[in-house]
């Protein structure tokens, strides 16, 4: 196949090339503190989603070593993500884990298509009205499925629907276990007041604790106090019965045809979503360390990993903003950090995974709230009266629509709102302004003349502007110029708008002039003919020529 059409050139076979000992310490050190920010949330977003702990590792693993191994960025770090919390949740609860894993393989092979046949630049035709929408819809499904555990609330099983969810939470509410708010607000307090690589000072213990992620300390603090005092709170073991030591062998899920040929839009939603963030996080990446992802390498590393990480059991897998600007932060410059980052969480899995089970649900739940929050672009929200009505109907229907239905359905709406008003927008542009003619303009044989200069485009939005020429209460002269130097396109109605009215002239013994044509109207004229009908002596380079062709014989 043509290396214009298919190229397979992962970032990492190129950063080998020179590689130092100094880049190796580096990445190493970086590919440390990643995994122990992975680790933490990895565990609370495979839980969120409607499975267990060790899948949402698992995820990070198998999915964020093969994504560094072949992905097209140098530091993007893959694993689970918030953002398809809501997703997965809602097709476990309809479909089951096995046809979810499914998904998540047919989804890896649809971004592998979509990277191979480099379709990757297209993810950024998204508005970021509707990413910044269902991004905020997101956090607040995530914080809304979090109150359970926060307030050690016994609920069987919770509803993916938002309105059933609110009310499981109210009807459950006399259950509530004093101990885990408890432990849960005080987990959420110390990551509020931890400090942070940009708080502290190299030199004092500050620096030194800002070295740990806050997110693990409050795990393992958590998890110490409820085996040491015997807290009565729900745990990873109690809920899960622990973590495996190590990766389960590959096997393909349970197959169910039936079941499965219903799974092409969990599927499809799974990789879009999956494009989005990932090429969204490379990109916001590529600003921090000035460099340039492959977007369509990135694509077929993110198919490849969504394809293989549900052999092992993993979930969805994508490029994810707080672990990428981690490695970032802490100096990261190829993608063998990345690597270093799985194999530091394999390693964690395979010695600490006893200990796991003691860590409760509750000390989670704050991990996820404290994700909720960042996940918020709140600097954007807060600007939103600066923007347009269109801007702000987009944004808050994606967010109520994420909320209350589901992702699927606020893109696909957000799409539509976005697209009409687009086309609202350039046909308010596009403007038919008459031109004041001299007296010396009068055509030949005493024939009336009209100039008009168009401004913008002539499609099927903004038509009705040209055929207001057609009015029969108010019949154009019977040479009517259209100077066009403005117009940037032309598209099958409007041409059939200038066929019309090149009709209705010819009707009355009349003519149509258009001057100075641009090289897309031009193009569509001569193809489709229209040329030829109205004659090449009808086509001129500017408005004084148009004016004087009007004083001539029809050509």
């Amino acid at each position: 196949m043509s290396d214009t059409i298919f190229r397979f050139r992962p970032k990492l076979f190129e950063d080998l090339r020179g590689y130092t000992r100094e880049d190796f310490a580096a990445d190493a050190a970086s590919g440390v503190t990643v995994a122990l920010v992975a680790l933490p949330l990895a565990m609370a977003f495979g839980i969120a989603s409607g499975v267990g702990p060790d899948q949402g590792l698992i995820t990070a693993i198998v999915g964020g070593f093969i994504v560094s191994l072949l992905g097209g960025s140098r530091v993007q770090i893959a694993g689970p993500a918030g953002a398809f919390v809501a997703m997965l949740y809602a097709i476990v609860e309809k479909y089951g884990v096995a046809n979810l894993l499914i998904a998540t393989m047919m989804a890896g092979a649809i971004l592998f298509a979509m990277g191979a046949f480099r379709l990757g630049s297209l993810v950024r035709f998204i508005p970021i009205s509707i990413v910044i929408g269902f991004t905020t819809g997101i956090a607040a499904i995530i914080a809304l499925s979090q109150v359970k555990d926060l307030l050690g609330l016994t609920i069987g099983k919770m509803p993916s629907n938002f309105f059933s969810q609110i009310g499981a939470l109210g009807s459950a509410l006399h259950t509530l276990n004093w101990m885990a708010p408890v432990v849960g607000f005080s987990c959420l307090l110390v990551i509020l007041v931890w400090p942070t690589h940009e708080a502290a000072k190299p030199g004092n213990w500050r620096y030194l604790t800002a070295k740990l992620p806050a997110t693990i300390v409050v795990l393992v603090a958590s998890a110490l106090a409820v085996w040491a005092f015997d807290v009565r709170v729900e745990t990873i073991g109690s809920r899960f019965g622990g973590l495996p030591r190590g990766l389960p062998a590959p096997a393909l899920p349970a197959f169910d045809w039936a079941t499965a040929q219903n799974l092409a839009g969990p599927a499809i939603s799974i990789a879009l979503l999956g494009a989005i963030e990932s090429l969204l996080c490379a990109r916001v990446a590529d600003g921090l360390i000035g460099d340039r992802h492959d977007p369509n390498q990135e694509l077929m590393a993110q198919g490849a990993a969504n394809f293989a990480a549900p052999l092992f059991g993993g979930i969805a897998v994508t490029g994810t903003i707080a672990r990428t600007m981690t490695n970032v932060k802490s100096g990261g410059r190829t993608p063998v950090a990345g690597l270093v980052h799985a194999a530091v969480l394999l390693m964690v899995v395979l010695v600490l995974a006893p200990f796991a089970s003691h860590v409760p649900l509750a000390a989670l739940a704050a991990v996820l709230l404290w994700v909720a929050y960042n996940m918020v672009p709140w600097r954007e929200l807060a600007s939103l009266k600066r923007f347009s009505l269109f801007y702000r109907a987009i944004l808050l229907s994606t967010l109520t629509l994420t909320v209350v239905f589901d992702l699927t359905v606020a893109v696909e709406v957000g799409l539509v709102l976005s697209t009409l008003f687009y086309i609202y927008r350039i046909s308010s542009l596009t403007r038919v302004d008459p031109v004041e003619l001299g007296p010396e303009a009068l055509g030949a044989g005493g024939r009336t003349v009209g100039a008009w200069r168009v401004f913008g485009s002539i499609f099927f939005g903004s038509v009705t502007k040209l055929e207001n020429l057609l009015d029969p209460g108010r019949p154009p002269p019977d040479i009517v110029i259209l100077e066009m130097h403005k117009v940037i396109n032309v598209d099958t109605t409007g041409l059939d708008a200038l066929e019309a009215l090149h009709a209705a002239l010819q009707r009355r013994g009349g003519r149509l002039v258009l001057a100075d044509l641009n090289e897309q109207p031009r193009s569509l004229l001569a193809r489709s003919g229209f040329v030829e009908l109205l004659g090449p002596a009808n086509i001129v380079a500017d408005l004084e020529a148009a004016i004087a062709a009007a004083g001539q014989p029809r050509g």
